[in-house]
Protein backbone atom coordinates (compact mmCIF):
# COMPACT_ATOMS: atom_id res chain seq x y z
CA UNK A 1 0.00 0.00 0.00
CA UNK A 2 1.61 3.26 -1.08
CA UNK A 3 1.39 6.63 0.63
CA UNK A 4 -1.57 7.96 -1.40
CA UNK A 5 -3.62 4.83 -0.69
CA UNK A 6 -2.87 5.20 3.01
CA UNK A 7 -3.91 8.85 2.94
CA UNK A 8 -7.16 7.93 1.18
CA UNK A 9 -7.84 5.19 3.74
CA UNK A 10 -7.24 7.60 6.64
CA UNK A 11 -9.55 10.18 5.04
CA UNK A 12 -12.20 7.52 4.45
CA UNK A 13 -12.01 6.31 8.06
CA UNK A 14 -12.10 9.89 9.37
CA UNK A 15 -15.32 10.41 7.38
CA UNK A 16 -16.75 7.19 8.89
CA UNK A 17 -15.95 8.39 12.41
CA UNK A 18 -17.51 11.79 11.77
CA UNK A 19 -20.79 10.29 10.48
CA UNK A 20 -21.25 7.31 12.81
CA UNK A 21 -23.37 7.58 15.94
CA UNK A 22 -21.77 4.49 17.45
CA UNK A 23 -18.52 2.59 16.90
CA UNK A 24 -17.81 -0.90 18.26
CA UNK A 25 -14.23 -2.22 18.26
CA UNK A 26 -13.76 -5.99 17.91
CA UNK A 27 -11.09 -8.65 17.53
CA UNK A 28 -11.88 -11.01 14.68
CA UNK A 29 -8.99 -13.49 14.84
CA UNK A 30 -10.04 -16.96 13.66
CA UNK A 31 -13.15 -15.97 11.69
CA UNK A 32 -13.42 -17.71 8.35
CA UNK A 33 -14.24 -15.87 5.14
CA UNK A 34 -17.75 -17.36 5.22
CA UNK A 35 -18.28 -16.13 8.79
CA UNK A 36 -17.00 -12.64 7.91
CA UNK A 37 -19.34 -12.56 4.90
CA UNK A 38 -22.24 -13.64 7.11
CA UNK A 39 -21.39 -10.98 9.70
CA UNK A 40 -21.16 -8.26 7.06
CA UNK A 41 -24.51 -9.38 5.64
CA UNK A 42 -26.15 -9.19 9.06
CA UNK A 43 -24.65 -5.73 9.60
CA UNK A 44 -25.89 -4.54 6.22
CA UNK A 45 -29.43 -5.81 6.95
CA UNK A 46 -29.43 -3.88 10.24
CA UNK A 47 -28.17 -0.68 8.58
CA UNK A 48 -24.65 -0.98 9.98
CA UNK A 49 -21.21 -1.67 8.54
CA UNK A 50 -18.27 -3.87 9.52
CA UNK A 51 -14.74 -3.03 8.42
CA UNK A 52 -11.36 -4.62 9.09
CA UNK A 53 -8.90 -1.85 9.90
CA UNK A 54 -5.18 -1.22 10.01
CA UNK A 55 -4.41 -0.14 13.57
CA UNK A 56 -1.86 2.59 12.87
CA UNK A 57 -3.95 4.17 10.13
CA UNK A 58 -7.10 3.94 12.24
CA UNK A 59 -5.38 5.71 15.15
CA UNK A 60 -4.41 8.49 12.72
CA UNK A 61 -8.02 8.73 11.50
CA UNK A 62 -9.33 8.90 15.09
CA UNK A 63 -7.28 12.02 15.88
CA UNK A 64 -9.51 15.06 16.15
CA UNK A 65 -12.78 13.10 16.16
CA UNK A 66 -15.14 12.41 19.04
CA UNK A 67 -13.91 8.81 19.08
CA UNK A 68 -10.27 9.73 19.76
CA UNK A 69 -10.35 7.86 23.09
CA UNK A 70 -10.81 4.55 21.23
CA UNK A 71 -7.16 4.61 20.09
CA UNK A 72 -6.03 2.37 22.95
CA UNK A 73 -8.29 -0.48 21.74
CA UNK A 74 -6.54 -0.80 18.38
CA UNK A 75 -3.97 -3.55 18.94
CA UNK A 76 -4.00 -6.93 17.25
CA UNK A 77 -6.46 -8.01 14.54
CA UNK A 78 -9.15 -5.36 14.94
CA UNK A 79 -12.27 -4.47 13.05
CA UNK A 80 -14.92 -1.83 13.62
CA UNK A 81 -18.68 -2.04 13.47
CA UNK A 82 -20.40 1.32 13.05
CA UNK A 83 -23.80 2.77 12.25
CA UNK A 84 -25.88 5.92 12.37
CA UNK A 85 -28.50 4.04 14.41
CA UNK A 86 -27.04 3.83 17.95
CA UNK A 87 -28.37 0.29 18.44
CA UNK A 88 -27.81 -1.47 15.09
CA UNK A 89 -24.04 -2.11 15.15
CA UNK A 90 -23.83 -3.12 18.85
CA UNK A 91 -26.84 -5.44 18.52
CA UNK A 92 -25.44 -7.37 15.55
CA UNK A 93 -21.88 -7.47 16.97
CA UNK A 94 -22.96 -8.73 20.40
CA UNK A 95 -25.40 -11.29 18.96
CA UNK A 96 -22.79 -12.59 16.51
CA UNK A 97 -20.17 -12.77 19.28
CA UNK A 98 -22.54 -14.87 21.43
CA UNK A 99 -22.67 -17.54 18.73
CA UNK A 100 -19.04 -17.30 17.67
CA UNK A 101 -16.10 -17.23 20.08
CA UNK A 102 -13.75 -15.87 17.40
CA UNK A 103 -15.40 -12.43 17.44
CA UNK A 104 -14.59 -10.59 20.64
CA UNK A 105 -16.12 -7.21 21.45
CA UNK A 106 -13.45 -5.00 23.03
CA UNK A 107 -15.50 -1.86 23.65
CA UNK A 108 -16.77 1.11 21.75
CA UNK A 109 -18.14 4.61 21.91
CA UNK A 110 -21.52 6.25 21.58
CA UNK A 111 -20.72 9.80 20.51
CA UNK A 112 -18.08 11.03 22.91
CA UNK A 113 -19.17 8.50 25.58
CA UNK A 114 -16.70 5.61 25.88
CA UNK A 115 -18.27 2.17 26.37
CA UNK A 116 -16.75 -0.93 27.87
CA UNK A 117 -17.92 -4.42 26.85
CA UNK A 118 -20.91 -4.22 29.20
CA UNK A 119 -21.84 -0.78 27.86
CA UNK A 120 -21.89 -2.14 24.31
CA UNK A 121 -24.02 -5.07 25.50
CA UNK A 122 -26.42 -2.65 27.20
CA UNK A 123 -26.83 -0.73 23.93
CA UNK A 124 -27.44 -4.04 22.15
CA UNK A 125 -30.33 -4.84 24.49
CA UNK A 126 -32.18 -1.63 23.62
CA UNK A 127 -34.92 -1.76 20.97
CA UNK A 128 -33.89 -0.55 17.52
CA UNK A 129 -35.10 2.70 16.02
CA UNK A 130 -37.62 0.86 13.81
CA UNK A 131 -38.98 -1.08 16.81
CA UNK A 132 -39.43 2.18 18.73
CA UNK A 133 -41.20 3.78 15.79
CA UNK A 134 -43.57 0.80 15.57
CA UNK A 135 -44.31 1.03 19.29
CA UNK A 136 -45.06 4.74 19.08
CA UNK A 137 -47.34 4.27 16.07
CA UNK A 138 -49.14 1.47 17.91
CA UNK A 139 -49.60 3.73 20.94
CA UNK A 140 -50.96 6.51 18.76
CA UNK A 141 -53.40 4.20 16.94
CA UNK A 142 -54.77 2.58 20.10
CA UNK A 143 -56.56 5.69 21.47
CA UNK A 144 -58.09 6.38 18.04
CA UNK A 145 -59.48 2.83 17.93
CA UNK A 146 -60.89 3.19 21.43
CA UNK A 147 -62.49 6.54 20.61
CA UNK A 148 -64.14 5.08 17.53
CA UNK A 149 -65.46 2.14 19.60
CA UNK A 150 -66.85 4.46 22.29
CA UNK A 151 -68.54 6.68 19.72
CA UNK A 152 -70.12 3.70 17.95
CA UNK A 153 -71.34 2.01 21.15
CA UNK A 154 -74.24 4.41 21.96
CA UNK A 155 -75.54 4.18 18.39
CA UNK A 156 -75.44 0.38 18.54
CA UNK A 157 -77.20 0.34 21.89
CA UNK A 158 -79.87 2.70 20.58
CA UNK A 159 -80.42 0.48 17.53
CA UNK A 160 -80.81 -2.60 19.76
CA UNK A 161 -83.34 -0.81 21.98
CA UNK A 162 -85.36 0.36 18.97
CA UNK A 163 -85.13 -3.16 17.48
CA UNK A 164 -86.31 -4.74 20.73
CA UNK A 165 -89.16 -2.20 21.06
CA UNK A 166 -90.20 -2.90 17.47
CA UNK A 167 -90.13 -6.66 18.09
CA UNK A 168 -92.30 -6.24 21.20
CA UNK A 169 -94.82 -4.12 19.21
CA UNK A 170 -95.09 -6.82 16.54
CA UNK A 171 -95.57 -9.52 19.15
CA UNK A 172 -98.43 -7.61 20.78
Amino acid sequence: MDRTEKEELVASLKHVFEDAAVVVVTHYSGLTVAQMTDLRGQMREAGASFKVTKNRLTRLALEGTQYDALSSLFAGPTAIAYSEDPVAAPKVAVNFAKGNDNLVVLGGAFGSQMLDVEGVAALARLPSLDELRGTIIGMLNTPATRIAGVLQAPGGQLARVVGAYGASEEAA
